[in-house]
């Protein structure tokens, strides 16, 4: 079984997201533009932005849990539709910001669907609570000294 990094997947025609989770690569959209930023003559000629977009919402590779999973903690960066979009310009080369862009996406998607782990609940320390109080008397006494005598 051969190891995959990130950047030897393009040539594959899966992504491998997790143990149980693979993406076609015909579900990823790409397209390009031209790029920003410094580069000469290469910059006006050529077309080396890259964006990738995923449809998260209409993807057959994700079943219904993943999906919520990544819609939800993903939200700040999938549009109303249920699409996520990708953008990698950082290259000359458009094959490089391709493959920064599938980059991006699995890193995307293997934080979005790692397990987090239940919070605790945790009460506070018979000293912290003291503490707590002590402080709260300082700020009390710090603020009736600031009254002038017979205001009260």
């Amino acid at each position: 079984m051969a190891l995959h990094t990130p950047s030897s997947v393009a040539i594959e025609r899966r992504l491998h997201i997790a143990p149980h989770l693979s993406i076609p690569i015909s579900e990823l959209e790409f397209s390009t533009s031209r790029s920003g930023g410094p580069g000469g003559q290469n910059v006006n000629k050529l077309e080396t932005r890259v964006e990738l977009r995923f449809d998260i919402a209409r993807s057959p590779s994700l079943t219904d849990a993943q999906r919520s999973t990544i819609l939800a903690r993903l939200k700040s960066r999938i549009d109303t539709e249920g699409v996520l979009r990708i953008v990698a310009q950082a290259s000359r080369s458009q094959w490089s910001n391709k493959q920064e862009a599938i980059d991006k996406l699995m890193q995307l998607l293997q934080e979005a669907l790692k397990p987090r782990k239940a919070r605790k609940r945790t009460a506070p320390t018979k000293s912290a609570r003291e503490r707590r109080l002590q402080g709260k008397k300082l700020l009390s006494e710090k603020k009736r000294a600031r009254h002038r005598p017979g205001d009260e």
